[in-house]
């Protein structure tokens, strides 16, 4: 519960929301399976809200949400992105881990209602270039992080939300005309998940297991 003096705005998140935070971090899968369920409008716009809360580099706000819609346009992403993955799937020389590949499931974007491309606008003068002059990366990092608030946004409303990677930045570009100086960051489905699961997909299907967090932490 997160509670609130009667002296201060200033929220107060005690040991229940922690917990209630850890569980939402836990739960938050990458959802390819999705239920013939729909988004409405309130529920995207409230998404789409918290989506633009995340912090950015002089506050530049880069990110950049198209919500594509139009059936032909995203057959064609489907397609192509179907083309990306016969061709990944290739490039494993191990005839039975690119059998384990073909049997994932890597996308749903023929059963997700809401489908969002993702874009940073690297031209924007908004943030007049604060903390970019040494890494100008870091405005792509933003996008970044408005994705992960929205995927959280998300799993608290029992929405499921899936980063379709296998696709070609350039050709999704293209194919939804968006300005020149627009960068391509993520294509996400989301919509209700047809099962619920705190573990990875990948998981499992026998992929590739957690990596124990002793492993990704060191002390200089």
């Amino acid at each position: 519960m997160l509670n609130k003096s009667k002296r201060s705005v200033v929220p107060v998140f005690d040991d229940g929301f922690r917990e209630d935070l850890d569980m939402l971090l836990a739960w938050r899968r990458d959802v390819r399976r999705f239920s013939e369920r729909l988004i409405d409008a309130e529920t995207m716009n409230a998404l789409l809200h918290s989506a633009c809360l995340a912090p950015s580099v002089g506050n530049a706000q880069p990110w950049r949400f198209v919500s594509v819609e139009n059936p032909d346009l995203r057959k064609s992403v489907t397609e192509h992105v179907e083309v990306e993955n016969d061709k990944a799937a290739q490039a494993y020389d191990d005839q039975d881990e690119r059998s384990e590949y073909q049997k994932l499931k890597l996308h749903g974007l023929r059963e997700a209602p809401v489908h969002l491309a993702v874009f940073c606008d690297m031209g924007s003068e908004e943030g007049r270039g604060l903390g970019r002059q040494t890494m100008p990366e870091t405005v792509i990092y933003s996008v970044v992080m408005a994705i992960h608030n929205l995927w959280l946004a998300a799993r608290a409303r029992n929405i499921g939300l899936g980063w379709v990677s296998i696709c070609e930045p350039e050709q999704i570009t293209a194919l939804l005309d968006v300005p020149s100086d627009w960068r391509f960051v993520g294509y996400l489905c989301l919509g209700y998940p047809a099962k619920e699961s705190d573990e990875p997909e990948l998981v499992r299907y026998g992929w590739q297991d957690r990596i124990d967090k002793n492993q990704t932490r060191f002390v200089r």
